[in-house]
């Protein structure tokens, strides 16, 4: 009789837990930084899901099966919105459960290309129309958002609000996580703040306009934007023009994105005194944990400030 009630313990005990691990709530992000943020949240309770596999462009994504099933299947989505995922709302519109689009929560600070950069929050960088990236039109929204950390804290706060609702046993501690967050935002920007004092002014490029957030948050501003369509080498004549910029900065970082330098980093910048490095706007590789979020910013800023902290002084 002892080992048959060991043994119903033992069954009642399972289907406890695996009650316990199907009752976490299923995240699902379109991208990684969303993810980062997400795990934050969600840390000690369960952990997100991201549905863009690294190194794959949210411009560009061709979903598969598989992925169409993970969107319907997820208690709770959550992407920037069509500006940057336009392969998404089709299958988003077919879900039964929540979706949110962070773009339009309110309390963003939100950018726009080709706007002047005035010190107003909404406002981005103003460059000449024939240097923006080609996915990137003027008077478009800037969908780069989440590279400011006050962007960061809304959507968090929103993603709160959404887990505690679904899963109300657990909300204290979504609270919690929440709240140290918040704190462990602060202390990030007051770092990053500080970190790039010492480069302000130095000159640099970007191969894609990615980064107007993370600048207008820190006080930085790319030179220019060299235009590029995947691995499709531009005329000699827009190679030359874009070698004329590098030649009037004088010495400058350019900066490319993984998973690939392009070909034409390498043309040109032959012969001039520039250094090439990396950003990773997306942190691809970035492990979702609870400290993901403020490991990709400070990894900018660290390769930011690397690259144009090596540049010599202006005389």
């Amino acid at each position: 009789m002892l080992r048959v009630y060991s043994i119903a313990c033992l069954l009642l005990t399972t289907l406890l837990c695996s009650t316990a691990a199907r009752a976490q709530v299923q995240v699902l992000t379109s991208i990684k930084p969303l993810q980062l943020i997400a795990a934050a949240v969600q840390d000690g309770v369960g952990k997100p899901e991201v549905l863009l596999p690294p190194g794959a462009s949210p411009h560009h994504y061709a979903l598969r099966p598989s992925d169409i099933r993970r969107v319907s299947d997820a208690q709770l989505m959550y992407w920037v919105g069509p500006e940057l995922e336009n392969f998404l709302p089709r299958v988003i519109a077919q879900r039964k459960q929540p979706s949110v689009a962070v773009q339009t929560l309110p309390g963003l600070k939100l950018q726009h290309f080709g706007e002047e950069h005035d010190g107003d929050e909404h406002e981005g960088h103003g460059h000449d129309a024939d240097e923006h990236d080609h996915d990137h039109q003027p008077g478009s929204l800037d969908v780069h958002l989440w590279l400011n950390p006050v962007n960061a804290q809304v959507i968090a706060a929103r993603m709160a609000a959404d887990l505690s609702a679904a899963d109300p046993s657990n909300a204290a501690r979504y609270q919690a996580n929440l709240a140290a967050f918040s704190e462990r935002l602060k202390a990030l920007d007051a770092r990053l703040k500080t970190q790039v004092v010492a480069v302000e002014g130095k000159p640099y490029f970007v191969f894609h306009e990615a980064y107007n957030y993370f600048e207008h948050a820190y006080g930085l501003e790319h030179a220019g934007v060299f235009s590029v369509l995947g691995e499709v080498q531009p005329g000699a004549k827009h190679v030359d023009a874009m070698r004329e910029r590098l030649q009037e900065a004088g010495p400058s970082c350019v900066f490319s994105e993984p998973p690939f330098v392009p070909r034409l980093a390498k043309t040109l910048t032959a012969g001039l005194p520039v250094n090439l490095a990396v950003l990773d706007p997306m942190g691809a590789e970035l492990e979702a944990n609870a400290t993901g979020y403020e490991t990709l910013m400070d990894n900018l800023a660290n390769e930011l400030t690397q690259c144009l902290g090596n540049l010599p002084s202006a005389e």
